[in-house]
């Protein structure tokens, strides 16, 4: 069976950590497995501008032995001249896994239903798994293996792809997740749902609050995501105003526990949802964060290929 990455709960709880397991190991050895030898080609699509996404796809493939096809908007027919299904019937014929960093989480799980190969979500309106694997190495190295427990406080836009993910992940990790917000911005219902569901199997919890004090109270992690993100140009003042009660400063990293690390998956602004005192200060992890990204991805297409029968399980060890 073909596995894919679309959310966070496309991976088990036992799944989840054996990703990060090898991502530590890759890191540690980061030439040694070559799933995509010979060199098989991954196509990498991009609908939306990119830098820690396009660099560590890109040089991670390489580094597994493999050739990225980079495709950026309007370079292909796919949803000007050619639907998504169409598309993917000649990919899956020429490449061993399409990565796709795009708008509607729609076109991704019509890309799975009709691909032949791995699908990976490099980000969508909805979700951004990738880099929650990669958030997830980073606090391993911090914590150690077992997250099991932990707590970590998301504070900002609480609808959007990241707190999403945040949730997702880190219930599936076992941790206690708490989503600080305006209750205009909360996580979807259907969202939290699944979120619950995988949370009663783990040990995990979510909490929704309006209140970052009550997020960050002696929590492990804290994380926030720009307020801002690509398409909401426009809502930029409204959502400055909004959002103006849930920047992560010093006062508020002051609550997290003593040896919390604070993440954001970049890019930043400073001044809007992070002080600067906080994100280039002691505690602030996200320059190894944005690192993990490479390694991460790595060890998650590595993972993919053999579980989907492509590669050798001798690459997982």
């Amino acid at each position: 069976m073909i596995r894919h990455f679309l959310t966070d709960l496309d991976l088990t709880p036992a799944e989840q950590s054996e990703v990060l397991d090898l991502a530590a190991r890759m890191k540690a050895d980061p030439y040694a497995r070559r799933p995509y030898a010979g060199p098989q080609t991954v196509a990498v699509l991009f609908d939306k501008t990119s830098t820690r996404t396009r660099v560590s796809f890109h040089a991670g493939i390489a580094a597994l032995g493999g050739n990225p096809l980079v495709i950026n908007p309007g370079e292909s027919q796919l949803g000007h001249k050619e639907s998504v299904a169409d598309t993917v019937r000649v990919l899956t014929r020429m490449v061993s896994t399409i990565v796709w960093r795009t708008y509607a989480q729609s076109g991704l799980e019509e890309m799975a239903r009709h691909a032949t190969v791995p699908v990976v979500n490099a980000l969508s309106d909805d979700w951004h798994p990738c880099q929650i694997i990669a958030d997830l190495l980073t606090v391993r190295e911090r914590f150690g293996a077992d997250l099991t427990g932990r707590t970590l406080a998301y504070v900002g836009d609480c609808a959007n792809n990241m707190a999403a993910s945040y949730a997702a992940g880190g219930v599936t990790a076992g941790m206690h997740v708490r989503l600080a917000g305006p209750a205009s911005h909360q996580l979807p219902t259907a969202v939290l749902d699944a979120v619950r569901a995988r949370a009663e199997a783990t040990g995990g919890s979510v909490l929704l609050t309006e209140d970052p004090a009550e997020a960050a109270d002696g929590a492990d992690v804290v994380v926030t995501d720009t307020w801002v993100s690509m398409g909401q140009e426009e809502e930029k003042a409204e959502r400055l105003e909004v959002f103006a009660d849930y920047r992560v400063d010093e006062d508020l990293m002051s609550r997290a526990g003593r040896e919390a690390v604070f993440l954001h998956c970049l890019p930043a602004y400073r001044g809007m949802e992070v002080t600067e005192g906080v994100i280039d200060g002691p505690r602030s992890a996200v320059w190894d964060e944005a690192e993990n990204r490479l390694h991460a991805q790595k060890a998650l297409l590595t993972w993919l290929m053999v579980r989907s029968g492509l590669a050798g399980e001798e690459l997982l060890r």
